[in-house]
């Protein structure tokens, strides 16, 4: 715990650092992007806050494979490296898109070659999350698709919630330390000669880059991440989902103090439901109208959480305690009875539905009746 805990560290240190100086830059040279229609904000803010979040996870990762009892995680390992390829080559195309505007679909090429190089040179799903029995993956060419399919995936709906100052880092953050304290768990508690894993160090390098990067960005945010950084938050989380994922043939989870093998199947979607909710809504909602998956629009969940009457800090902190719930609540099932902790899941998302929804109810009942 203290190694990975010093990972987080570097990582936010040098993710506050990296970003100030990144905004500094995009200040002085006056690199900002035009407000668009969708955007909450109505002074121009420069969007190179990705180069921050990258800063610190590279450095992290640097750092940890010279560091003690991490290191050996990449001993006979390059995924991590592979890791770091996809994640530069998606901020690059995430600064472009940042800068320039790109077309939709020269993003969506730079996402599939980013996804691709991790699954070709840094992790593969071996094991397809499926309920009651995982499926085991044999072709490799089947793997680099699905392992691609499901980066991409988390990058676009990551990068979907990126609306609000500190959301995204801020429920990526969360998110992240249910995901870490699920893997260090597990093999805190196996019975391993080598009890590093490489899942664990990215959450905990992902979540001191988001705690590095939140003091910049939140509201009023004075850098924005950008889709630089929302999309390599994304692809380092989905990397990390994977890792986990292919563990759950070894028979780790089931050898960790009876961890059942369903908690990194049902772990990694809990913590990203809320931007895969959001990211499918989109995609019905854009598709409906006859418009793309990716044109751009004010229904996000975040945009619905203004219209019924939060402040933009109320709206974010809406958002980060149903990723606690949904995350934590995910998480639990792998430590207490699920009888309990589904009654407590359910009572507390239905206190949150009343909370979330009080603004909406309170401004309906301020109405003047009709004729008085």
């Amino acid at each position: 715990m203290i190694m990975y805990s010093l990972m987080m560290l570097t990582a936010a240190v040098v993710s506050y650092l990296a970003t100030w100086v990144a905004r500094q830059m995009g200040n002085k040279l006056r690199l900002f992007a035009p407000i668009r229609s969708r955007d909450m904000h109505s002074v121009p803010i420069s969007r190179l806050g990705g180069l921050g979040l990258f800063a610190g996870f590279a450095v992290a990762l640097v750092v940890a494979s010279n560091s003690f009892f991490v290191k050996d995680i990449f001993h006979g390992n390059g995924a991590p490296w592979g890791i770091l390829a996809g994640a530069l080559v998606i901020v690059a195309v995430g600064v472009a898109d940042d800068m320039m505007d790109i077309r939709w679909w020269v993003k969506l090429i730079g996402q599939c070659t980013a996804a691709t190089i991790v699954a070709v040179w840094g992790v593969q799903m071996s094991v397809v999350p499926f309920v009651p029995e995982p499926i085991r993956i044999e072709a490799e060419p089947l793997r680099v698709v699905l392992t691609a399919l499901a980066i991409v995936t988390t990058m676009n709906a990551v990068n979907f919630i990126d609306g609000l100052d500190g959301l995204a880092a801020g429920v990526a953050a969360i998110g992240g330390v249910a995901f870490f304290l699920t893997a260090y768990w597990v093999h805190r508690n196996a019975t391993l000669t080598d009890r590093s894993d490489l899942a664990a160090l990215l959450m905990a390098i992902i979540v001191g880059c988001c705690i590095g990067f939140l003091p910049h960005n939140w509201f009023p945010a004075k850098i924005f991440m950008g889709d630089s950084g929302a999309m390599l938050l994304g692809l380092v989380m989905a990397s990390a989902g994977v890792v986990s994922t292919g563990q759950i043939s070894s028979g780790l989870y089931d050898r960790a103090n009876g961890i059942p093998t369903i908690v990194p199947i049902l772990l990694p979607f809990a913590i990203l439901s809320l931007p895969l909710l959001d990211l499918g809504l989109a995609v019905l909602r854009r598709t409906a109208r006859g418009q793309s998956p990716w044109s751009a629009d004010r229904g996000h969940l975040h945009h619905k959480l203004i219209e019924l009457g939060h402040t933009h800090r109320t709206a974010v902190l809406m958002m980060y305690v149903w990723t606690c719930i949904l995350a934590f609540g995910g998480l639990a099932f792998a430590i207490f009875p699920w009888q309990m902790v589904l009654t407590v899941d359910i009572v507390a998302a239905l206190i949150m539905a009343g909370v979330t929804a009080w603004p909406y109810f309170v401004r309906k009942g301020r109405r003047p009746v009709d004729g008085v």
